[in-house]
């Protein structure tokens, strides 16, 4: 099936001005990214803004940014999610069959042999992209309708890698590299929340909960004001607490922040 049949979501209309100022925003943070050095035991970095830009794109331009009112945000890209996809939680099935995203992926140059990126071709599968958007799926049905009120992002677009292939996650680097990142993915993650203005912001898990805390508590009152905060639970396998009910469980603090109705 090629993908223009496969592609329910699928986004052919042109960038409006607003969908410009989120692909700007995205490139500006993707220079800056790249323009930084991290130190052992990080050996390789993946920027999926880069080498999947032309599927992260195609993502970003399906946000519908005049009529978001929830903001989902992630920690930063799994090596078999997003790093192979470009999308956020971007588990393979979920972008390319229900998102019908399937934009062609680079390689990264410093590639790590045993993290290849493949593309829409990886076998391996992204269970916390898997499990997130299966639960939108089984909430909205069609991509178009959980568009038209929500949109997902990630707080780092970089994967960061040990030379034995162990992921890192950014609260694990040097004091200041991470202060360094810190302040660039915040600004980045200030100038999504000031284009969309959403009235929920959803972090999964902790972290993604104080970045937007931090974030907002330095925005201008009348914005960070009028925004509801809540954290659900993180859909990683690592998590035990994840791997019992996630969906239902998830649901159920959704609906009890207000950003779900029953």
């Amino acid at each position: 099936m090629n993908q223009a049949t496969r592609s329910p979501g699928r986004s052919t209309s042109r960038p409006n001005q607003k969908q410009h100022h989120l692909l700007d925003a995205a490139k500006r943070l993707s220079d800056a990214v790249d323009a930084m050095a991290f130190s052992p035991p990080v050996t390789h970095v993946y920027n999926p803004l880069q080498y999947a830009w032309k599927s992260h794109r195609e993502f970003l331009l399906r946000c519908q940014v005049d009529s978001t009112r929830t903001l989902f945000l992630g920690m930063n890209p799994g090596p078999w999610g997003m790093a192979q996809t470009g999308v956020p939680f971007g588990q393979v099935d979920a972008v390319r069959d229900w998102l019908g995203i399937m934009s062609p992926v680079d390689r990264p140059e410093n590639e790590h042999p045993k993290r290849p990126i493949q593309g829409f071709a990886c076998q391996r599968s992204e269970v916390s992209g898997e499990r997130l958007w299966g639960l939108f799926k089984h909430h909205f049905g069609t991509p178009e309708k959980m568009f038209a009120e929500q949109f997902v992002v990630n707080y780092c677009p970089l994967v960061f890698m040990e030379e034995s292939a162990r992921n890192r996650t950014p609260d694990k680097l040097a004091p200041l590299e991470m202060q360094r990142l810190q302040d660039v993915c915040d600004q980045h993650l200030a100038c999504v929340i000031e284009l969309l203005h959403p009235k929920f912001l959803v972090g999964i898990g902790a972290y993604a909960e104080k970045c937007f805390a931090r974030v907002i508590s330095k925005m201008e009152p009348q914005i960070g004001d009028s925004l509801s905060l809540i954290r659900i639970l993180h859909p990683s396998p690592a998590s035990p607490a994840a791997n019992r009910n996630w969906a239902e469980v998830v649901t159920g603090q959704l609906i009890d922040g207000g950003v779900w109705s029953k």
